[in-house]
């Protein structure tokens, strides 16, 4: 999937749209411009997506959704995805990628709030955690050496991070059925 990629030049870039090269410096003061446009795009995509999620009375099953949406997000565009955590590109605007992290703290916040989660919880901790938990398994898969099968394995992780953190395992259970839905490849 993101492997054995060729390297994007300026000129491939333009190549067959009817763009110039002089056009880019233009617009983007060249191919470091793009692809600062391109990450700043990705976490901005990303962002309107977990805002769509909402709010529903499972707080627990709105984060599940959040995570599962982070992870689909990564296989319907990889080649996005990769240049989003690419941190040898600057990023034009940080409030994005915080804004992505910040979704997730306020989830854990409500699920705290709501006793789902122990009250020693620390939103920022745990919300993180979670991320790494998601990525690293996208990242896994991605770039191999897991076979995308393994996702599968994510619901169970999810309990046992929620489960560790004080969630009842059987309402854990439910709210990540309602919340997880299984990520699908994209060629």
């Amino acid at each position: 999937m993101l492997r054995d990629r060729e390297p994007v030049t300026l000129r491939s870039l333009v190549a067959g749209t009817g763009v110039s090269t002089m056009a880019v410096y233009t617009y983007f003061g060249g191919i470091d411009g793009v692809w600062r446009s391109v990450r700043q795009e990705g976490f901005t995509r990303l962002e309107r997506k977990l805002v769509d999620i909402g709010d529903t009375d499972d707080p627990l099953a709105d984060f599940t959704a959040q995570l599962a949406t982070y992870v689909q997000y990564a296989f319907d565009d990889p080649d996005l995805f990769r240049v989003m955590f690419d941190a040898t590109i600057e990023l034009e605007d940080l409030q994005a990628a915080d804004d992505i992290l910040e979704r997730l703290v306020r989830s854990v916040r409500r699920c705290r709030d709501d006793s789902r989660f122990r009250a020693d919880v620390d939103p920022l901790g745990f919300a993180t955690q979670c991320w790494m938990l998601c990525h690293g398994l996208v990242s896994l898969i991605a770039t191999g050496p897991l076979p995308f099968d393994r996702l599968a394995h994510a619901p169970s992780m999810l309990h046992a991070q929620f489960v560790g953190v004080g969630a009842d395992p059987d309402t854990c259970d439910t709210s990540i059925q309602e919340g997880w839905v299984a990520p699908t490849a994209r060629p």
